[in-house]
């Protein structure tokens, strides 16, 4: 492990979540079946202290449930279980996620008391409709109500989005994401919908009654949703699922699944740019572009597919792309210089 922080994470599969969401079986998405014990959280927590060089920098994170839905005793086994390894180490730190309808002022306290210094919040839309086709069991204001007592509480914010949901389209997740702009969360996340066995969206995706988001739909939006929260200052953490032999094995049937997801969506937003940047060259022109170093791939595409459509489209005599030493543009943008030879 580096010097950065780590995040650890542990999985309480559907614990705490009482609704349905048609796109939602946490079982297969994150590929355990049966939420973390506190015994194993023990355990594989003091093995992970006990394996790194540096555990002044770590993360502990339950994902896969509605952390604050669960009956307040359960949620002090798994937070005093944390505390009685991690201490008063201050960079240690916990993170949850949940729900926005299970967020109130006494829950927010007790989970600083007890180190729980970011909390991830499922919007998933903004949209009134969209969350109800999805049958999410909250609004969009209970988004905002949660999200401002979080940050009042001086607790970080993650807020996760999806696109192509049910009623979903490319306008509404942009409006999404403009309006979780608009909430400044630390960071966010963004899912693009994938069709799962044993969900109610797989039922309706076999009668038809769904039209699957697809990896290029996703793919394009995805750029799109880059740029406006780059624009914004705000880190996107994840791009696309996780992948897990569970999903990668069959259960993910359709939809905007992808294990390099997020490559795909950067080496988009480098295409974006670079076509912004070759409009109007002259046909049989032989072209330099040049990167900021880490960005080679991602322009390139996989397969060179970047490089091939550049070609086609603007009849180029070459391509080359390069990785020099210039400042990217922002938080996840390069830095980009087109040249003539």
């Amino acid at each position: 492990m580096t010097a950065r922080r780590s995040i650890i994470p542990f999985f309480i599969p559907h614990y705490g979540c009482e609704y349905e969401c048609v796109f939602c079986n946490q079982r297969k998405i994150s590929g355990i079946k049966e939420p973390v014990s506190v015994e194993r959280l023990c355990a594989d927590i003091n093995k992970v202290i006990s394996d790194t060089t540096d555990a002044r920098h770590l993360e502990i994170a339950l994902y896969g449930g509605s952390f604050t839905a669960l009956p307040v005793r359960q949620q002090l086994e798994y937070l005093t279980a944390i505390q009685s390894i991690i201490g008063e180490r201050a960079s240690f730190s916990v993170r949850i996620s949940t729900r926005p309808d299970y967020i109130d002022l006494e829950t927010v306290e007790r989970l600083k008391l007890f180190g729980v210094k970011t909390v991830e919040l499922g919007a998933q839309s903004m949209c009134e409709d969209v969350l109800l086709l999805s049958k999410r069991g909250h609004t969009p204001e209970d988004v905002v109500i949660a999200s401002n007592m979080i940050k009042s509480a001086g607790v970080s914010l993650v807020l996760q989005m999806m696109t192509g949901l049910l009623g979903d389209t490319a306008e509404k997740s942009v409006y999404t994401a403009k309006e979780i702009v608009r909430l400044a969360p630390d960071g966010v996340r963004i899912y693009p919908a994938v069709v799962v066995r044993d969900t109610e969206l797989y039922d309706l995706w076999k009668k038809k009654e769904y039209k699957e988001h697809t990896v290029s739909d996703a793919v394009e939006l995805g750029a799109e949703l880059c740029v406006i929260f780059d624009e914004a200052d705000i880190p996107i953490i994840r791009l696309g699922l996780n992948p897990t032999d569970e999903l990668s094995g069959g259960q993910a049937v359709a939809g905007a699944y992808h294990p390099a997801f997020g490559e795909l969506v950067y080496s988009r937003v480098c295409l974006n740019m670079a076509m912004r940047f070759l409009d109007g060259v002259e046909p049989g022109c032989d072209v330099v572009i040049s990167v900021s170093r880490g960005f080679m791939s991602k322009m390139v595409g996989m397969r060179r597919q970047n490089v091939k459509l550049l070609v086609d489209k603007y009849s180029l005599g070459s391509l080359k792309v390069v990785e020099v030493d210039i400042a990217k543009i922002s938080r996840n943008m390069p830095g980009m210089i087109v040249s003539k030879l």
